[in-house]
């Protein structure tokens, strides 16, 4: 394995500093209009989004190319997370800029499930170092955990 890219426990979990990325990989339950509507739908995104598994204090889409999103965790009420989407391509794409980085969701039908691939695209190897510092890894690894959650409920 390149020494740029480092795999870390659980195997859905890539961190790759020749690309600046994060990348993640989860099976889910569901179509992948099911997978795309949690993450769409204010009520459905309240429901996983945090993750310590608290609902959103509050939760506003505009769902189009250059709206933009605010969700607002219980914990971090005064750090809302916030970005302006860039496409849309429902059931299978969703492109947003959020917090300096890119934000790639992409669904793809697997069985009667969906595989899910999450990147987030960094803008150097500084903006890298600054979100695996910040764990943002291990705190996006748990929201997607509740997302499958939320998804496997409802299936």
């Amino acid at each position: 394995m390149p020494a740029a890219l480092e795999t870390t426990a659980p195997a859905n979990f890539t961190l790759d500093r020749e690309r600046n990325t994060i990348r993640f990989e989860r099976e889910l339950a569901g179509p992948p209009a099911a997978a795309f509507a949690a993450w769409t739908k204010p009520g459905q995104v309240s429901a996983w989004w945090d993750p310590t598994g608290e609902p959103l204090t509050s939760c506003e889409i505009d769902l189009r190319p250059g709206g933009t999103f605010t969700f607002v965790t219980r914990e971090h009420s005064d750090r809302p997370f916030s970005g302006t989407y860039r496409e849309i391509s429902p059931p299978h794409r969703l492109v947003f800029d959020a917090m300096g980085a890119e934000g790639r969701v992409s669904l793809a039908a697997r069985g009667e499930g969906s595989l899910m691939i999450v990147e987030i695209v960094c803008s150097s190897p500084e903006h890298l170092e600054q979100f695996v510092a910040m764990g943002v890894a291990a705190g996006t690894s748990r929201t997607l955990d509740n997302l499958a959650a939320h998804l496997a409920r409802a299936a």
